[in-house]
């Protein structure tokens, strides 16, 4: 059985992609059988990884909406299995509605090809809507990537609020998994003073892994790769294997 993480935030540009790319391919390296579901209609974590997002068919959209055995639409990738997305998601929330039992749509496809790994990471859209409501009925427990700067704990009791209601209603076996700090720079007084909040916020629920702002995560993405194959002796690569093992030791 895949422990399955919905690595989630409404809010735009805090590290979500950035970590479901990262950390699948870093878990990759340490042996495990990972499986990176694109859950976000923008996807980035699909040609992150080098999947081409303008034609790459079937995508988790058919899976959702055309009923495309999942198993199908996987595509294996030498950093690690990808469920892609592309375009279309942007529609499936309308389309689900009419759906019976569309908030397990995703948790469902899962459960096909479950056996087969051991962790599945799901990326989600930076929204609190049916997408990222089936994710949250797919997933056991949520990582939340918290960005160092302003407002950094805007909009995190909103997602909490979320996360309760699905506990309570839907999916009973959800919790969370941890928080992480990211875009952390230790040259600046502004980044120590949102750890500690954060900290403060959620007492022994931060990794103590920390994601630092490099410029070579950010480039990681235009060429198609995570950040161990694109550059294997920076800081990102570093943090995200140091990421990867908190997260095994967690779950042994």
């Amino acid at each position: 059985m895949a422990k399955r993480i919905a690595i989630v935030n409404q809010k735009g540009g805090v590290g979500k992609t950035t970590t479901c790319v990262n950390l699948a391919s870093a878990l990759r390296a340490k042996g495990k059988r990972v499986l990176m579901c694109d859950f976000d209609p923008q996807a980035n974590a699909t040609s992150g990884l080098g999947v081409d997002k303008t034609t790459v068919s079937p995508s988790i959209y058919d899976v959702l909406i055309n009923s495309v055995d999942c198993q199908k639409a996987i595509v294996s990738t030498r950093y690690c299995d990808v469920l892609p997305s592309n375009k279309n998601l942007a529609g499936a929330g309308v389309e689900m509605i009419a759906i019976p039992d569309r908030e397990h749509l995703l948790k469902n496809a899962l459960d096909a090809v479950d056996k087969n790994y051991d962790f599945i990471l799901i990326d989600c859209p930076p929204s609190l809507e049916l997408l990222t409501l089936n994710a949250l009925c797919a997933a056991d427990s949520v990582l939340v990537p918290v960005q160092c700067e302003y407002y950094a704990l805007e909009g995190l009791s909103d997602l909490l609020g979320t996360v309760r209601i699905v506990k309570r209603s839907l999916n009973p076996r959800i919790g969370m998994e941890g928080v992480l700090l990211t875009m952390y720079s230790s040259r600046t007084n502004l980044s120590m003073q949102v750890a500690e909040e954060v900290k403060r916020h959620f007492p022994g629920q931060v990794y103590a892994t920390v994601i630092p702002r490099t410029v070579r995560l950010s480039e990681a993405p235009s060429h198609g790769k995570p950040i161990d194959a694109y550059d294997s002796y920076s800081r990102g690569t570093e943090a995200y294997a140091a990421l990867a093992d908190e997260l095994i030791a967690k779950n042994a």
